[in-house]
């Protein structure tokens, strides 16, 4: 992804005339050399942290095309919205169960299996308050959603909203800030 060492690298041997392997240890072209790979290293880093956090975004969304696609491909009611959400809350909760099963008695939980169970009382309450979906209650945003293909950077077009536990549902924005 970084190109900065590979640039660097490129400028140096023309001006060597295509010899990099014969630097001295402190000279400045080693120096540039070396900031142009801490660079990339950084640049990398920072990336993988920013996917990392985004991820659970996009495995949702992904969730809400397939349930969508499966419903039909059109607009959805709010009742099948709900039982959506249902589901993809009901998914981490068997996972949880099934870890819970196959463990040992007398025997402490499982990083996983903690890590499930802040999960999905964090879903719930989240749902209790407004789960925040891309908007498929019109035919409009359902072809958006339909069109994406799994790109960060469409996501900020899509229209969202907030749909709680009670059968209300309002506007809202792509959440910048991660979800769990």
């Amino acid at each position: 992804m970084p190109s900065t060492l590979h640039k660097t690298r490129k400028q140096i041997s023309k001006k060597r005339n295509g010899v990099v392997n014969a630097l001295h240890e402190k000279s400045r072209d080693s120096l540039r050399l070396h900031k142009a790979g801490v660079r990339d290293q950084r640049l990398e880093k920072l990336a993988a942290a920013r996917s990392k956090k985004e991820q659970p975004i996009v495995e949702r969304v992904a969730f809400f095309q397939n349930g969508m696609r499966e419903k039909g491909g059109g607009a959805l009611e709010l009742s099948v919205i709900q039982e959506l959400i249902s589901s993809f809350i009901l998914q981490y909760v068997e996972e949880y169960s099934e870890l819970k099963k196959s463990r040992h008695s007398n025997r402490p939980a499982s990083a996983r299996e903690d890590l499930l169970k802040l999960k999905v009382s964090a879903l719930e309450t989240e749902y209790k308050q407004g789960f925040v979906i891309p908007d498929l209650t019109t035919a409009e945003s359902a072809a958006q959603l339909e069109r994406w293909e799994g790109s960060w950077s469409y996501l900020t077009t899509l229209s969202w909203i907030k749909v709680t536990k009670g059968g209300q549902s309002r506007a809202s924005e792509l959440p910048s800030k991660g979800i769990n």
